[in-house]
């Protein structure tokens, strides 16, 4: 039992200094630079989620992003937007997509969005609300998929993920999640289909330059 117990706190030992290692940022003069309202995706809007929600990182820096959520609000856009905002809530995601194609950021991707429902995968992912509800087809219109995808794609680019069914997943295929969404309407075919396309394609600002 000896043995076993000093096992156990040397792990402990090596994960304390894991999380001091990924910490290095937060010392006085070191953290990197940030501008409120600052953008990840071009074209999207900012509305800041309540710090209550959400976690400050250095990503990909202390912690690898090979992930994106893939989730259905199962409200309107503005009740999630309110949500995030709550600091009661203790729940957020990087961004919401409305049924019209309109992205609004709500927290940073270099920041840990507290919308898996399970640490690690939250601390390696991007997490996408969509605007609707899983059992209304409706919902999930052609500009929404054509929004998020073009995000998805933005996402993938700059972390290097590849397009698939392993890196993107939903919600409800997270270890641990007792949710449902997104849900057996959501057309992921369609969408790793539309997700590859965009990334085949010039990329975000291509034409201005």
């Amino acid at each position: 039992m000896l043995f076993g117990g000093l096992g156990v706190l040397a792990v402990a030992a090596v994960a304390g200094r894991d999380e001091l290692a990924r910490g290095w940022w937060l010392l006085p003069g070191v953290a990197k630079p940030r501008k409120e309202g600052e953008l990840d995706h071009v074209g999207a809007s900012w509305t800041a989620a309540s710090p209550a929600n959400w976690r400050l990182a250095d990503r990909p820096d202390d912690y690898r992003v090979d992930r994106i959520v893939v989730h259905v609000t199962q409200g309107g856009f503005q009740s999630s937007v309110d949500a995030f905002k709550n600091p009661w809530h203790k729940a957020s995601a990087h961004y919401i997509v409305r049924g019209d194609g309109h992205v609004e950021q709500m927290v940073r991707e270099l920041d840990v969005a507290f919308h898996a429902g399970n640490r690690s995968m939250n601390e390696r992912s991007v997490g996408i609300e969509h605007v609707g509800f899983v059992d209304r087809p409706q919902d999930f219109t052609d500009a929404m998929y054509a929004a998020s995808a073009r995000l998805a794609a933005d996402v993938c680019r700059r972390y290097g993920i590849r397009a698939d069914r392993t890196h993107i997943v939903g919600h409800s295929e997270v270890p641990g999640a007792d949710h449902t969404d997104p849900g057996r309407h959501w057309d992921w075919d369609r969408y790793i289909r539309l997700v590859r396309a965009e990334l085949d394609g010039p990329g975000p600002g291509a034409d201005k330059a």
